[in-house]
């Protein structure tokens, strides 16, 4: 409803018919009232810290494992130049030009596009909602990190003390805690479940440390971006060297770094590579505008826009490698314990990690689904030699990225409303961002219910990817070919001093859009031909996951996820439209 209210076409409509005086009394207005960074750097601390996730521990690594070890540097390289850095660039001279929020900058660059800046919201409040429910369960790891031995390590005693817990004996010890400790999960989405209150205690603690981080605006998220930049590359570094020295290490390094380059005729390999630089880099969200927004008018966002870009894609690369040495460590472990156990033929040692598919279900890697980092890492770390300081540091670290991303998450929703001087009149920014935090963790509850996780994949899967896909296609369409790109140009000489480079104006013009349009057709026609939409749900009773049939109103909740975001683009433009046609009748009546 507050997003909305930006859509009035009033003061833009001048905007857009004078570009010339209006625009530039406009912006030199903002120059004086709008905080900044205190210095550049900030700003691009505040860019790693969002863009670096858990994608980057989590995401990244999966692919390179489906997609053909190092051979798919090859396809991300590419899009990285083809799709990312340029797409990045645009949303930060957007920022930077226009001085607004999301919904603000698309209003001043055309009345009928302020739906593009509501759908950013819109995604990004889905975004928060279930993006914040990962630090209460890194709290919940990191708070059980200080137990010896860790409370992972081994199976439970069952109610008599005669044996271990039947679940857990089917399973794993890492896998018990995951999803019964931990989520407490039920056998299915349709049995709801009680709310879990220690999950809940951790998460309004986790929207308690955001809020603190937010509280004063650029001013202390300033001072946070510091400490949630660096300190993931610090337990990175650590990690590394205890990683390399581990036995079975170099198993799973000789498998990233071998190239497997018939996966470049596998569209899916491209297809990934492309998603992964669209979502590791945040593009679509309003969270890179509202940044670039706090900037000074004359800084030089280009070279930033290759920083971070840079950055972000080096540190996918840096975490794989921590990865894969964890992995080949904890593959070579587990394999061994189970050859020895069952007295089988062992395989080469090369193939120990991955190509296991002979082996009996307890001999196998698996690796997937939203507790990958938690069940994989957790693993491992419960074999290593201080078991208890290497997990504080990797749930910590999990924290600091997990932290960082939300606070570019809320940055996307609070800078839009706080340009709405209607709002900042009758309400301090303390206010504003305390009843956002407060709505975002009431709703987030339903997560922590033992149905939670079920939950929390439909809205990590069906939330965004489609959304942002046409919300960053209208993007660059609107500034090649409604704003205009020679006058997006004039702009960014007058900011950074010099003419935009060819290799710019053709990846926003033409090729980024084609990009974009082929994967939103490939995810379009992948979910159509997908039949009925299915998930993941824990058997308790087998110790495995499942695969069950989404219900129907699971399938009207996945609906509603994509249309009340993708739908804002074209009712914003519908409403301006509207109050613009009963103007001019008003005008007229009168006359």
């Amino acid at each position: 409803g507050l997003a909305w209210r930006q859509c009035g076409v009033g003061r833009a409509e001048h905007l857009w018919a004078d570009s010339g005086s209006r625009t530039a009394a406009h912006l030199q207005d903002m120059e004086k009232a709008r905080p900044l960074w205190d210095n550049p750097l900030q700003f691009v601390f505040a860019c790693i810290s969002y863009a670096v996730g858990l994608g980057n521990v989590w995401r990244f690594p999966y692919l390179c494992q489906m997609y053909g070890g190092g051979g798919f540097l090859i396809p991300y390289i590419i899009m990285l130049i083809l799709e990312g850095m340029p797409l990045l660039y645009l949303e930060l001279a957007v920022g930077q030009r226009m001085r607004k929020g999301s919904i603000g900058a698309w209003k001043i660059i055309s009345p009928y596009l302020c739906g593009v800046g509501v759908a950013s919201v819109v995604v990004s409040f889905f975004l928060s909602m279930y993006y914040n429910v990962i630090n209460a369960w890194a709290f919940w790891y990191l708070f059980h990190s200080f137990q010896d031995p860790l409370p992972w390590a081994t199976c439970p005693l069952n109610s008599n003390r005669t044996g271990y817990e039947e679940e857990c004996e089917k399973t794993s010890s890492t896998q018990y805690f995951w999803y019964r400790q931990t989520l407490n999960i039920s056998p299915s989405l349709e049995t709801s479940g009680t709310l879990q209150w220690e999950q809940a205690l951790c998460l309004t603690l986790a929207w308690l440390v955001v809020y603190l981080c937010i509280l004063r605006g650029t001013a202390s998220t300033g001072k946070v971006v510091y400490v949630t930049a660096s300190l993931p590359y610090c337990v990175l570094i650590i990690y590394l060297i205890r990683g390399l020295t581990l036995h079975g290490a170099v198993n799973g390094l000789i498998y990233m770094f071998t190239p497997k380059l018939e996966q470049l005729s596998n569209p899916k390999t491209w297809v990934s590579a492309a998603t992964q630089i669209f979502f590791s880099l945040g593009l679509g969200f309003g969270s890179l505008i509202a940044f670039a927004s706090y900037n000074d008018p004359s800084n030089n966002c280009e070279r930033h826009a290759i920083i971070v870009s840079l950055i972000n894609s080096s540190t996918s690369i840096f975490a794989s490698i921590v990865t894969f040495s964890i992995y080949g460590f904890k593959a070579t472990f587990n394999y061994e314990s189970c050859i020895n156990k069952r007295n089988l033929t062992p395989l080469p040692t090369e193939t120990i990690p991955y190509h296991t598919d002979t082996l009996p279900p307890s001999c196998r890697q698996a690796v997937q689904g939203t507790g990958l980092a938690f069940i994989v890492y957790s693993e491992a770390i419960k074999n290593m030699e201080v078991s208890q300081l290497y997990s504080v540091l990797y749930f910590a670290m999990l924290l600091m990225l997990g932290i960082g991303s939300m606070l570019g998450n809320i940055a996307a929703i609070l800078t839009p409303l706080t340009d709405i001087k209607a709002i900042t009149s009758r309400f301090p920014k303390e206010v504003i961002s305390g009843f956002v935090c407060l709505i975002n963790c009431i709703i987030s509850l339903v997560f922590t219910m033992e149905a939670g996780n079920y939950w929390f994949d439909i809205f990590n899967d069906y939330a965004a990817t489609l959304s942002l896909l046409l919300i960053v296609l209208v993007e660059a369409i609107a500034v090649c070919y409604i704003y205009g790109l020679r006058r997006f140009e004039k702009d960014l000489h007058t900011m950074i001093g010099r003419k935009l480079n060819w290799y710019w104006k053709a990846m926003w013009a033409f090729v980024s859009p084609l990009l974009i349009i082929s994967l939103f057709i490939f995810y379009l026609t992948d979910y159509i031909l997908a039949g009925t939409l299915q998930y993941q749900a824990w058997d308790g009773t087998q110790g495995q996951l499942v695969t069950r049939d989404y219900p129907s109103y699971a399938l009207a909740v996945i609906g509603l996820l994509v249309a009340s975001s993708t739908m804002c683009i074209p009712l914003g433009a519908l409403l301006t439209f509207v109050r613009k046609r009963l103007k001019r009748e008003r005008v007229s009546t009168v006359a």
